[in-house]
C-alpha cells in the first residue's frame, strides 16, 4: 500500500485570481482540489491550506509554521506549493532548521491556474506529485518538469525558468 501524501498550501501565483475590473490579482480559494480532480488523481492524499499569501510577503514566521506543520504531519512525502519567487528560500529555511527524513518537494506556478490553458501550474502539479512519490528523504524544488536539489536551483529572472546553479 502506497503512503499517504500530505499536500500543503500557502498561497503563491498557482492560486492568484485575476480581478478583471481592477486588474490586480488576488487570492480566493485554492484550485488544487479542481486541479487533482480534473487530473482524476488516484492517490491518497491530504490537503491543507496552511496561508493564501503571495511570496515576496512571507515572512520567517510564516516558514516557522510551514517547518511546524512539515513535522508535525504523519506523511513522510509533502508537496508544498508555494510562490516562485522565494521558494528556494523557503527550501533552505526548511532544511536549515532540521526537516529530515522527510521528502518534501515544493512547486508553484508562473502563471495562474486560474489563467486556464496558459498556466504551467497544472504541469507543475503532475509533476511534483510523481516526484514526490519516488525521491529519497530531502528537501527539492519542481518546476518545468524538473526537480532539482533545493541548494543546487536558483529562478532565472530572464527566462522566467527555474535552473541549475
Amino acid at each position: 500500500m502506497k503512503e499517504k501524501l500530505q499536500l500543503f498550501i500557502t498561497g503563491g501565483t498557482f492560486d492568484k485570481e485575476y480581478n478583471y475590473i481592477t486588474g490586480k490579482l488576488y487570492f480566493k480559494n485554492t484550485h488544487l482540489d479542481d486541479m487533482l480532480e480534473r487530473g482524476r488523481c488516484t492517490l491518497d492524499y491530504q490537503i491543507k491550506t496552511l496561508m493564501m499569501v503571495d511570496s515576496l510577503e512571507m515572512t520567517d514566521k510564516d516558514r516557522a509554521y510551514i517547518l511546524e506543520e512539515c513535522i508535525a504531519s504523519s506523511a513522510n512525502r509533502i508537496l508544498l506549493t508555494h510562490g516562485t519567487d522565494t521558494m528556494v528560500k523557503t527550501a533552505h529555511y526548511l532544511a536549515e532548521h532540521g526537516l529530515e527524513g522527510k521528502t518534501v518537494v515544493i512547486t508553484g506556478a508562473m502563471i495562474p491556474y486560474a489563467f486556464g490553458g496558459s498556466s504551467d501550474g497544472f504541469f507543475n502539479l503532475g509533476s511534483t506529485l510523481a516526484f514526490c512519490q519516488v525521491l529519497p528523504p530531502g528537501i527539492y524544488i519542481s518546476m518545468n518538469g524538473k526537480y532539482f536539489d533545493y541548494d543546487k536551483v536558483e529562478k532565472n529572472y530572464e527566462t522566467g525558468y527555474f535552473v541549475s546553479k
